[in-house]
């Protein structure tokens, strides 16, 4: 499960010799490399107890981590991965409701890190259908024809602002937000003095809700009671946790089959997107 940026991680490999035994190297090195594709060497020190080495390090990237170990005489590798949130996940619930839904009491924190990685992917699926719920930045380049367009259609949307729309070419026009008109549901752009764009352009804007409506975050509570029942395997119709499964066997959502039950599809049908619109 991924750490929480600014969190430290335990790093830990074991170097045995060609028959497999613990054995402290003369020499031990670990080299992460980080999500922007630098890399870290993290001093490691002498073993807890022979060919058994830890470090911990404390994360100042978002995104997948490679490590290496490298070991010398005897000769031995380790390679794992790991990766770190953003500071500001996108979660259409708080932990606290997605743990009252699920009947945890406040104080059990035994499953907090396995939840919060469920609402990260049950909002990647509330978005996908009824678009953008948790407000972020969003920075995209449009191409438009030579003779220019009337419009332009932003790809995230609700759209809640236009922070600036800058031309990507050396001499073309860029636009002052204050002289654009932005529909926010649909995120189509036009100019105020009913002129045309011109681009190639690049355009960072802010896309979500200001509010998240009832019946998306109703939707998420039933997507993740139905999701969180598949660790129990064969038992996932228990009655503690919301029941059997609730989907059609004979017609699955396109795009996720058996993770989205349709009373969920029911609740996002208001917000659901018209096809072809991310």
């Amino acid at each position: 499960m991924p750490f929480d940026l600014g969190d430290t991680v335990r790093l830990e490999a074991t170097c045995r010799d060609a028959a497999g035994t613990l054995t402290t190297a003369s020499s031990a090195v670990l080299t992460l490399t980080l999500p922007d594709g630098t890399t870290a060497t993290p001093a490691v020190g002498a073993p807890a107890s022979a060919g058994e080495y830890r470090v911990d390090y404390v994360t100042t990237q978002a995104g997948r981590h490679a490590v290496r170990w490298t070991f010398t005489s005897p000769a031995s590798a380790y390679t794992d991965v790991f990766d770190v949130r953003e500071a500001a996940p996108s979660l259409i619930l708080s932990l606290a409701d997605a743990k009252r839904h699920l009947r945890y009491a406040p104080d059990d924190t035994s499953d907090d890190d396995q939840i919060r990685e469920w609402l990260e992917t049950i909002t990647i699926g509330v978005e996908h259908f009824a678009g953008v719920c948790c407000r972020r930045v969003v920075t995209e380049q449009h191409v438009i024809p030579s003779v220019g367009s009337a419009t332009l259609a932003l790809r995230r949307t609700p759209v809640l602002s236009v922070t600036s729309i800058s031309a990507v070419l050396t001499g073309g026009q860029s636009y002052l937000p204050a002289d654009l008109d932005v529909d926010g549901p649909t995120g189509i752009i036009s100019r105020l003095d009913g002129a045309r764009l011109y681009g190639p352009l690049r355009v960072t804007y802010v896309a979500g809700r200001a509010v998240i409506p009832a019946n998306l975050s109703s939707a998420a509570r039933i997507i993740l009671q139905h999701l969180w029942r598949t660790q129990y395997g064969a038992s996932r119709g228990l009655s503690s946790i919301g029941g059997g499964d609730d989907y059609s066997v004979t017609e699955p959502m396109p795009g996720f089959g058996y993770a989205i039950p349709n009373r969920a599809m029911q609740l996002l049908e208001p917000d659901r997107l018209p096809p072809g619109v991310a």
